[in-house]
């Protein structure tokens, strides 16, 4: 359930990109940059609560052309097995077959098929999600944070908040549904690094 968030992330960043150009987001290839970037998850625990947890070392590419969003791609990959929770025995199990399935299914991708702005500095971003062996269409809603040179690296970095919301069940992945929930929210913070020209 956990493993869409990142890739959900990315997709969305890729569509904000692309309609940056207002607040001067430079066209080019960017990377993901994983230090910087986090791919959190919430999902139902019993009713009681909503759980989180996030996953890390998210890696991808990004096309972005500022004056036609549409032709930007962006395609991004998770390691599932680098999921993170505050309980260990709960990592130990979502990276088993019983859930994620890390050793057979070490990661999930997403690879956006459309990019459609909303507003000014929002968009949808369509595309198709991996996980646990199983692709399925997905939509991404992305809003674009800023762009500039980045003081710590000197690196020009564009910014992105992503939200979605996946069915885990869809993947094949349906361990205590619906004790615990059967949509994961996903909340995706990723920074783009454009590549030098």
């Amino acid at each position: 359930m956990l493993k869409t968030l990142p890739l959900l992330a990315a997709a969305a960043s890729l569509g904000l990109a692309a309609h940056a150009q207002a607040e001067a987001a430079k066209s080019g290839a960017y990377k993901l940059e994983p230090q910087h970037t986090q791919v959190m998850f919430g999902v139902s625990h019993m009713g009681f609560t909503t759980y989180y947890g996030q996953f890390g070392n998210a890696s991808g590419a990004m096309v972005l052309d500022a004056a036609n969003p549409s032709a930007s791609k962006l395609d991004v990959t998770v390691p599932v097995g680098d999921v993170w929770t505050p309980s260990a025995k709960l990592v130990d199990e979502l990276k088993s077959s019983a859930w994620l399935d890390a050793a057979k299914f070490p990661t999930m991708t997403f690879h956006a098929t459309s990019i459609t702005p909303t507003g000014p500095t929002t968009a949808d971003v369509a595309g198709t999600l991996t996980l646990h062996g199983v692709t399925k269409p997905l939509t991404l809603k992305a809003k674009f944070n800023t762009a500039g040179v980045n003081m710590l690296n000197h690196a020009y970095t564009a910014g992105f908040q992503v939200t979605g919301t996946v069915k885990r069940s869809d993947f094949g992945v349906s361990q205590y549904v619906p004790v615990i929930g059967d949509n994961v929210d996903l909340m995706i913070s990723a920074a783009f690094e454009r590549s030098p020209s």
